[in-house]
């Protein structure tokens, strides 16, 4: 297993990636740290899934999930990986969509621990990354440098492969275009977040604001985040 590929070129929506590598239909799947459910609401619109089950831990922003419309095949709870509020075996399909990361290091091994244990013999753990390099993570550094707790995740993610828990099916990477607007934009989906609470000084958002805008043009600032993608798969 490799921490990064920094040959990777291919560009594209992570959609691609897990309608490439998952079997969707009918499956019953457990979204971990969905945030603000995007992703959830994509996979349950299209109507192929048998049920999902959005975890968020953040209490700000499971109250708004709640607040949404969603479909019928869209459960929203809130809970961390952690100590995941479910039965054995529950699942066909567990996805993290980058955030592994924000769980406590010192409980990554535990979130492994109970990705086998709610997932079915020979289910699929999707587990995405962000990988410590690029434009924008060299601005994200400057007031949350997660270099530490990434690279936690990624050895949380090859111990439970290394001891059995689950098998590696393959890992993929490739890099995930983000789009702002403007500073402003950047400051509402990155600088607020309710999960993280950053605190800069005026000095220091100054910094970030002339960083970003370095890359600002005509159409508004594109970065592509490397990402990391391990698939895993529960012993039959």
């Amino acid at each position: 297993m490799k921490i990064a590929s920094p040959e990777s070129a291919l560009i594209c929506d992570e959609r691609e990636i897990y309608e490439k590598l998952l079997r969707l239909e009918d499956a019953d799947v457990l979204e971990l740290g969905c945030g603000k459910a995007e992703k959830t609401m994509a996979i349950a619109s299209e109507g192929r899934v048998a049920s999902i089950v959005a975890l968020e831990v953040d209490e700000i922003q499971h109250a708004e999930n709640l607040r949404r419309d969603k479909p019928d095949n869209v459960i929203f709870a809130r809970g961390g990986a952690e100590a995941i509020p479910a039965e054995d075996a529950s699942f066909d399909i567990v996805l993290m969509f980058k955030s592994l990361h924000h769980v406590p290091v010192e409980r990554m091994d535990d979130a492994m621990g109970e990705i086998r244990r709610v997932l079915r013999k020979g289910g699929m753990a999707y587990i995405s990354e962000p990988v410590f390099a690029g434009d924008f993570n060299e601005i994200l550094r400057l007031f949350h440098d997660e270099q530490k707790v990434r690279e936690a995740a990624f050895a949380s993610v090859r111990r439970a492969v290394e001891t059995g828990q689950l098998l590696l099916e393959g890992q993929t990477f490739f890099l995930s275009p983000m789009r702002f607007s403007d500073f402003s934009d950047f400051e509402n989906k990155i600088l607020k977040v309710t999960h993280t609470q950053h605190r800069l000084s005026d000095a220091l958002h100054e910094e970030v604001r002339l960083k970003f805008m370095d890359h600002m043009t005509e159409d508004g600032a594109v970065f592509h985040m490397p990402i990391r993608v391990d698939l895993l798969r529960k012993p039959a």
